[in-house]
């Protein structure tokens, strides 16, 4: 669970919020997504993180969402900082790191983690194809620092072959490759397919850790989101490597 940092304050349980969070394992629906519509602030799970990730870092976060209606299929949050930071991309979350939350429903597990977006090369037609790679992209910073040795490499390797995380590089023209377990190949392998992902594309990268549907059965709402808290925490030093700066409070190691 996340630990209050000089000077902040936490309420009862770590909860931030004014009421202590009430989310709920119904919540997690695996046909309909993640229930955000139709609760009180304090059993969103949009707000619970936020406000948690708001006294970890000591700095504002931004939502998006994929979905609509009450129930949401994606969630990301993201430091406004980062954002802010850019100077051609400052109005586009798609620029940023960030963390996310999704429910996937072939695999039947919770996803949470990090993500890192890549537009298009070249502009299309359409709102969202007018939205090109640019220079300052944290994109970039990701595939220049997936090379063996290096501080990002090093992180990938910890969170993969020996925290059992996964890492998912995908083009919305392509299959994803999925690399968990013996299946790790290193960040050579995975700087290769961030490569291939065709011009015309959109793109990304997650390294996430899947809970299993069975698991999150046997889980209260309070250990569903003190999970997830944890987890950003393990790739919070990830986020910090593609920044433009290390924005983020990263935990000491046990």
């Amino acid at each position: 669970m996340v630990t209050p940092g000089p000077g902040q304050r936490i309420a009862p349980e770590g909860a931030p919020l004014p009421v202590r969070p009430t989310f709920r394992r119904e919540f997690l629906d695996f046909e309909r997504g993640i229930r955000v519509g139709n609760l009180d602030p304090n059993e969103r799970i949009t707000q619970i993180v936020k406000a948690h990730l708001v006294a970890r870092h000591n700095q504002p976060f931004v939502i998006d969402k994929w979905g609509r209606g009450r129930w949401w299929r994606w969630i990301c949050w993201l430091p406004r900082a980062n954002r802010d930071a850019k100077p051609i991309s400052s109005g586009y979350n798609f620029s940023c790191a960030k963390f996310f939350l999704s429910v996937d429903a072939g695999d039947r597990c919770l996803q949470a983690g990090l993500q890192i977006e890549r537009a298009s090369v070249h502009p299309g037609r359409g709102p969202v194809r007018e939205v090109v790679l640019r220079d300052d992209w944290d994109w970039h910073r990701l595939v220049k620092g997936l090379r063996k040795g290096s501080h990002l490499a090093k992180e990938l390797d910890r969170l993969v072959g020996a925290e059992g995380f996964t890492v998912q590089v995908g083009g919305s023209a392509a299959r994803s490759s999925t690399f968990r377990g013996r299946k790790w190949g290193g960040v050579a392998a995975v700087r290769r397919v961030c490569r291939a992902v065709p011009d015309d594309a959109w793109g990304w990268f997650q390294a996430y850790y899947p809970t299993p549907e069975k698991e999150l059965d046997e889980m209260p709402g309070s250990e569903i989101v003190a999970a997830i808290l944890a987890i950003f925490d393990e790739v919070a030093p990830v986020m910090n490597l593609v920044m433009s700066e290390s924005y983020l409070v990263v935990p000491p190691r046990r």
